[in-house]
Parts: structure tokens; sequence; C-alpha cells
């Protein structure tokens, strides 16, 4: 037996995800746990009662239940009699939950768990992805979910998810005049009694800059719809934090509302048995006092919040500065002098930047000691004023990882707090888990998204490699651009693992368990598994890399996984998720990626990146087309200070070469040369590149070559990179060309396909356009000893009509056109083999590609009239 079931106390959220549930879970029953919200009860009876076949909980044998499906909860103590099924074995458990975590939640075989506005949400975007038909009642029903729990798409905890979900509803046929009505829901004159108790006992509060408003009222009886009044009271008092605790008979019932990130109401009510949301929860307490309940919530947002501590009764002072136009190695004598690890950059009494003890030491290590501090401070960071919240400071410090927060006053810094500051305050790193349900982000569990996204073939892949590592008391990640495009929804297979241990030990255990071969680099501790079906991955021994000089190549030591991540080019390519099975799919984020991608930006991990390898200017600019991200502006600084300083002359020619390459892949590389040509970096490949209209419109004539190509359907792929480096150059006289391909250390077939393949199909461009009319066999004498490319890019480059006609009949017609008769028909002919046979065959093939010759039996004829049968 398969059931579905929600938290005590349903509303319409619940009960919409329960009939979304049914849709995927068919042979299900629905049963509510203990009662239900008036109004929905109402609902049901009188209007939804045709569509829900609802099963009453006394009448199920637990014993029989095999499936456990929960939606709109994951707390075992808000299931009532279910709960006995969380830890009876034999018991599958499905979730689907839209709440913050607690230390209740249970384990689920299978969970859905996404912080958007409301549970329907999650399913109805699943039933969209599946296909699955839903009714106009049904999408009317399910918009009631939506719209009661994110106050209709107005709370802000409603997400983008929220609102498309609603408008996939409104396309389905959901009546919203239905909707409104149900949710203008009219209050009794005993519900009035207790509105007007609550706001008369009304008492605020300021937690850390935070208002909270606590009000109580008192019944000697049950009052439903409780939170009806303490919605209307929010709306008509506009408060941003309302905490409303009633004695009800036996009872403490407590609801609250939250418009204030930094009060998560979920959280809050969770310390006295309750639940909910961020901005919106619940509780009810039995044989309990409205002044116990009530300190203990208060007790709550008073440690929480650190009891209204401001900036000023935390930052230290006074701070000392370095002026913008010092050097780095004036810099380092303050922060040694006096003993700091970071400060601010003033220009006069303006803060105009921070820098920090490790900027310092690189900058010196790669010899910038006498370049000014200026270039190098981090300039992109967060200030606040003495009266500034611990939630402020928080954000900035923890969240943005931050670590020298100044305090100004009239734009004059007066103080300054750093993450040491912070963390003494709250007394430990307990923190980390209480700043708000984004910084949750920090240890997401993504293990549900692997099963529900990755292939069978990977997932296995992925648990077998933690599985091994495990066994040799390693620790495996998977890193880089794999974690990254999972995160965005972006299929990606290049696979790369790094390992806490023997990177190479590791990868031959691996492979020898699949009957694949490992390949092994041994100086860099790396290696490459390669499965028979030419599958592969990388492995790595996790690593730290320091650099002998600015563009040298990295000198490798062993490290840890956050040293590893640290030697990466941007935030969003730290982000590693967690093999082994303790810890299976869990996210490490050191460095704020997870932020990035939400904020869609490419940022550097330290000033001092493109100093080390100044290729990631070309790596920055390609992913930041690929992923439709901005450069942030600091980054963007920091690679026009790298370019200012001449850093990509250090640069090895074979390494730019393969950059360019990379570069010439991307389906945004028209953009990506465009912005190189903007920030003067063209110049470091050859210094008569350029980017202009005449550029633009050759790379916008190579793409329309190609697509027509590519509707051929040919079985020939065309070398995109190839014949866009064409265009790349064709301004380039030769001597310039060669001089290039030299600087650029391109050798070997790779040059001949670049150089002589060019300069091949130039010739022919000239000598086409240079005739007055092009016969079928001249175009095709022309074409076939050109490559693909040479062939597409006189196409794409000539201005002749006659030669664009001529090349593009050599495409459709020509280019695969053969004689009927072969050299064994001749020999059946009567003629003797030698250099005759190749003769007839090549004149039999120009009759035929000038039309002389249309069929076999005129093939025939013409070799008995020009040869006859005894040559």
């Amino acid at each position: 037996m398969q059931i579905i079931t929600t938290h005590i106390n349903a509303d319409f959220d619940t009960l919409a995800s329960m009939l979304a549930a049914k849709k995927l879970y068919p042979d299900a029953k629905i049963v509510f746990p203990g009662s239900q919200d008036r109004t929905l009860r109402d609902f049901i009876i009188k209007s939804a009662g045709y569509m829900i076949d609802l099963e009453k909980a006394k009448n199920i044998d637990l014993k029989k239940v095999k499936r456990l499906i929960l939606v709109d909860v994951r707390q075992k103590s808000r299931i009532g009699i279910f709960s006995e099924l969380v830890d009876r074995g034999g018991v599958e458990i499905h979730i689907y939950d839209h709440h913050p975590s607690t230390d209740d939640d249970i384990k689920g075989d299978f969970e859905v768990v996404k912080p958007v506005g409301s549970t329907t949400t999650i399913l109805t975007h699943i039933l969209k992805e599946r296909g699955i038909e839903i009714t106009p009642d049904e999408a009317t029903v399910f918009m009631l979910g939506i719209y009661e729990d994110t106050g209709s798409l107005l709370f802000p905890s409603t997400t983008e998810e929220d609102f498309t979900a609603a408008a996939y509803l409104l396309s389905k046929g959901a009546n919203l005049s239905v909707v409104s009505s149900m949710l203008a829901k009219e209050i009794t004159s005993v519900q009035i009694d207790l509105l007007h108790q609550l706001i008369k006992s009304m008492e605020k509060y300021n937690f850390g800059g935070i208002e909270v408003t606590v009000a109580e009222c008192f019944s000697d009886e049950f009052i439903p719809d409780f939170a009806v009044i303490v919605q209307k009271m929010m709306a008509m008092e506009d408060l941003k934090v309302l905490l409303a605790i009633a004695r009800m008979g036996d009872r403490v019932v407590v609801v609250g509302r939250s418009r204030e990130k930094g009060v998560n109401i979920g959280e809050l009510m969770n310390t006295i048995g309750g639940g909910g949301h961020p901005t919106a929860g619940s509780a009810s307490v039995k044989s309990a006092h409205v002044e116990e309940i009530k300190e203990r919530l208060l007790g709550y947002l008073r440690e929480f919040t650190g009891a209204g501590k401001k900036a000023r009764d935390m930052m230290f002072f006074p701070v000392k500065t370095v002026d913008y136009r010092a050097t780095v190695h004036e810099a380092s004598e303050i922060l040694s002098r006096y003993n700091i690890n970071a400060t601010a950059v003033v220009d006069g009494d303006k803060v105009v930047g921070i820098i920090s003890r490790q900027i310092i030491e690189r900058a010196r290590h790669h010899g910038l000691e006498n370049l000014p501090v200026r270039d190098y401070m981090i300039t992109e960071f967060e200030t606040v004023s003495p009266d500034s919240s611990i939630e402020e400071i928080t954000r900035i410090i923890i969240k943005n990882n931050q670590r020298f927060l100044p305090v100004l006053k009239d734009n004059k810094i007066v103080g300054a707090i750093t993450r040491t500051d912070l963390l003494r305050f709250y007394g430990e790193m307990e923190i980390l888990n209480n700043v708000d349900s984004e910084s949750q982000e920090l240890k997401r569990d993504l293990s549900q998204t692997l099963e529900k996204v990755l292939s069978p073939r990977i997932l296995e892949l992925l648990k077998r490699a933690g599985s091994i590592a495990e066994s040799m008391s390693f620790t495996a990640y998977v890193v880089g651009g794999f974690v990254r495009d999972l995160l965005l929804g972006v299929e990606n297979l290049d696979i790369d693992i790094v390992v806490e241990g023997e990177g190479i030990a590791f990868a031959r255990n691996l492979a020898e368990s699949y009957g694949a071969r490992m390949k092994p680099h041994m100086k860099f501790g790396t290696a490459r598994v390669i499965w028979p079906d030419g599958f592969s991955l990388d492995v790595a021994t996790a690593r730290l890399e320091y650099y002998q000089s600015p563009g040298a190549l990295p000198t490798i030591e062993r490290g840890s996984i956050k040293l590893d991540l640290y030697r990466r080019d941007f935030t969003i390519n730290t982000l590693a998720i967690k093999l082994n099975p303790e810890g299976w799919g869990n996210i490490i984020d050191f460095f704020g990626g997870q932020k990035d991608l939400k904020e869609r930006v490419i940022r550097v991990l330290h000033n001092l990146s493109f100093v080390e390898d100044p290729t990631r200017i070309f790596r920055a600019i390609r992913l930041s087309e690929r992923l439709g991200f901005q450069i942030s502006k600091h980054t963007l600084n920091l690679m026009k200070n790298a370019i200012k300083l001449e850093l990509l002359d250090k640069v090895s020619g074979k390494r730019l070469f393969q950059e360019l390459f990379h570069i010439l892949e991307e389906d945004g590389y028209v953009e990506c040369i465009r912005r190189l040509h903007q920030i003067d970096a063209l110049r470091f490949l050859h210094r008569e590149l350029r980017f202009n209209e005449e550029v633009e419109r050759l790379f916008e004539s190579i793409e329309n070559v190609i697509s027509w190509y590519e509707l051929l359907y040919r079985k020939e792929v065309v070398n995109k990179s190839k014949i866009r480096f064409y265009a790349l150059t064709d301004f380039l006289d030769v001597e310039n060309l060669k001089e290039m391909l030299d600087c650029l250390e391109v050798m070997g077939s790779i040059r001949r396909n670049l150089f002589d393949e060019k300069l091949a199909a130039e010739e022919k461009r000239i000598q086409l356009e240079g005739m007055r009319e092009i016969s079928g066999s001249e175009i095709y004498n022309a074409m076939m000893p050109l490559s693909l490319e040479g062939q597409l890019f006189i196409l794409a480059k000539t201005k002749e009509e006659k030669v664009r006609r001529a090349i593009s009949y050599f495409f459709t017609r020509l280019k695969d056109l053969k004689t009927e008769l072969t050299g064994k028909d001749l020999i059946r002919m009567g003629f003797r083999e030698g250099p005759v046979i190749g003769r007839i065959l090549r004149e039999l093939l120009e009759a035929r590609l000038n039309c002389e010759i249309l069929s076999r039996s005129d093939e025939e004829n013409y070799v008995r009239r020009y040869y006859g049968v005894d040559s």
C-alpha cells in the first residue's frame, strides 16, 4: 500500500500538494494525519470533494504500508500516527517539501526539497517536466496552494519558480476568481475579539535593528483560523515581524509572520516544537504558559541577533591605513610593523580599497614591490556605519566573504571589523550555521540532484569512486566545471576528480575496477582513466601551486582540497562535491562560488591571479560569453592592469595559441574577439591583429556559410576553429602570418593546416575571381585539392556572385560526382592496363562535370568514338 500524507493542521498548499502527488503516484491513497484548517475543510466539502478520494487515517492498516509519500512536511513530530512508519523497516519514504532543514527531519529514500514559496510549486514543475496533463479544476486548486503560501506571490520568500509555476497553471485554466474568493476570508465576531486583544497588547522589541512585534490574546476554547487573524493584523498595522501568542483552552498557539530576512520564522517556531518556512510558521504547545513561551522566543531572538549590538560595539580603532600612492613594499612594512593582516587603502580621508598581507606577499614574490598598491588592492568592498546592525555585519563578512570591514562616519574611517572580531563576538563558529536560509548553501546536500540529473552510468561511476577512496582512507571530490554546470543545469561530461591522498594510486584502483586503462603523469600526481569506448576522466592529487615568476608554469606541492581549489582561476570553478559514502553529495564551497553563480559573475580568487597566470584573461572572457555572466568590475580592472604590465608577453606562445583556439571553438567567439580587442589583448597574439567592421562582416559571412553547409547534411564535419582562424588572420600578409605562427610556436601538420592551406585557398579565390566564366570542371579542379575549410573560406570571402554560384554548384552537384565506368569496365571493353585507363577516366569525369556526358551509354559511346576498342 502507498499513502500520501502531510502535516497536522493542513492548509491549501498541503491539499494542493497531495493532489499533485496523486498524479505522480496514481495508486496511492490520500490521508490527512489530523485536523485541517477550517476554510480548507469547508472547501473540500463544498467544492473539491469530487476530486479527492480521501481515506480516513483510522482505516489505514499501517502494517500494509510499503511507501510513505510526505508532502509539505519532513518532520517526524508533525505527521501524527504516520510517524510510526518512519523507523519501521521495509517502508520506502518519498519527500516533497519547501521548508528549511530541522533536527527532526526524516531522511527519505527519495527527496525533492527546494527553498521556494510553496510545495505545490515544486510538484507543478515536476508535472510540467513529465508532460502530465492537469485539468482546469486541478490547476485552480494548485494555484490556491501557491497563492496561500506566497501571499498571492507577494511574500519575500516568493521565488521565480513560484511565478513560473503560477503562469503555467494559468495557461492550464486556473480560475483566479475562485482563488481570490477562497483566500478572501471573512472573520467572525469571536475572531474580531481576539484581533482586538492582539492589537491592544502589542509590544515592540528591537533585535539588531530589526523590529519584532509580540502580541497576546486569550480564549477559553480553541478558535480556528487564528492565522487569518494574524495575517490581517500584519496588514492593518504594517508590521515587519509579528509573533502572535494565544492561550486557547489547554494549549498555547503561536503564529509568526516575517517580512525580514533576518528573522526566520520556521527556525523560530522549531524551537518550541512547531515549524514553517522563513516568512510564516506556527506551533501548538500543550500544558504551557504564555509567558514561558514568550520568553523562550525572545531568548532565542536575543541569542541569534546579538541583542541589538551595533558595529560600534565590536569595531576596533584607530585603524592604520595605507596611502593609495604607496608602493607594495611600503604597504608591506606597515602591515608588518603593526602586525595586521589587512587594512584600508585611502586617498586622503576617502577609503578606496582594501589590501591584505596575502596579496602583498604574492606581489613581492613576483618582484612587484615598487608598483603602487592601488594596482592590486581590492576595490569591490562594502562598508558599514557605527550604527549598522549585527545582521548587516554578518552578511558582509560571512556570506560575502569580506574579511576586513571598514566602519565609516561622514565618509571617514572611524574603525574596522574583521572576521576574527565577528567570530569572537559570537563565541564560536556556530554562526556559520545560523546566518540565514541562503547561507545554508555553504553546506548544501546535492545528493538528490545527482540522483535526479545524472545518467545511471555517471552516477554509478561517482559512487564507486567514493567507495574506492573510502577503502583507501582517502577523500575524493568531483570538482570544477562539472559541478558548476550541474548547478547551472548544463550537461558536462568533462569529469575531474581530486583526491586527498595519492591520486595515481586511486586512479589505478578505479581503472582496475572497470577494466579500463590508466595513463599517469608522475610529475604532477595526475592520471587519466580511459574506458574501452573512449570515455575518460581525470584524477588529480589535491595540491597547491605557486609561481616562480609571472606567466610561468606552476610549481606543485601536495595539499588539501581547500588549497587545491584556491589555486583555480575563478570562484565559480572552485566548487566541489564530496564522493565518499559519508557525506556523499555534500557541496564544498570555500570561496563563494555558489553566490557568484547565482549572481552570474566571473570573479578571480585573489588580486594576483592574472599576474601568476595571464592566460586567465582569455578564460575569463571565454567563460563570460559562454555562460552569459558579467566579469566583475574589480576582476576586469585586474585584467587591464596585467595587460598594462605586458604580462602576456611572459606566456609561452604555445599556451597563447591553445587559449586562442579554445575561444575560436566557442559559439560566442566573435564577442570574445571584440572584447580582447577592447582591452588591447589581441596584440599579444600579433601586433597587426585587429577587430573592425570588415573583420566582423567576414566572421558573419563565415557563420552563414557554415550554417548553409551543415544544412546540406554532408558527412564531412567542418573544423570551425580552423576556418575562423582564417578569418581572424585574413588581413595579415604572408610574412606577418608566418611571424604570428612562429611566435605562437605552431608547427607540423597544424601549421600546414593554418598556413599552407590558407595561402592555397587565397590563391584559388584570386584565380576564380579572374575568370570570366567558370565551367564545372574548372571549379571542380580548383576546389578538390583544398581542405573543406579552405573551400568554405573562399565561399565566405568572395564578393563575386559567379564564384559563389560555382562553389555552391560544386558542393550540391559536383563534389561527389563520379564516372559510371570503372577501370575494370574499360579492361572488359578491351583496353590494356596502363596510363591510358587513367587518362580515359579523367576525360570522362571532365565531360560529366561539364554536362557533355549524362549517362553510362554516353560514356561508352565517348570511349568508342575517341579510343576505339583496340587502343
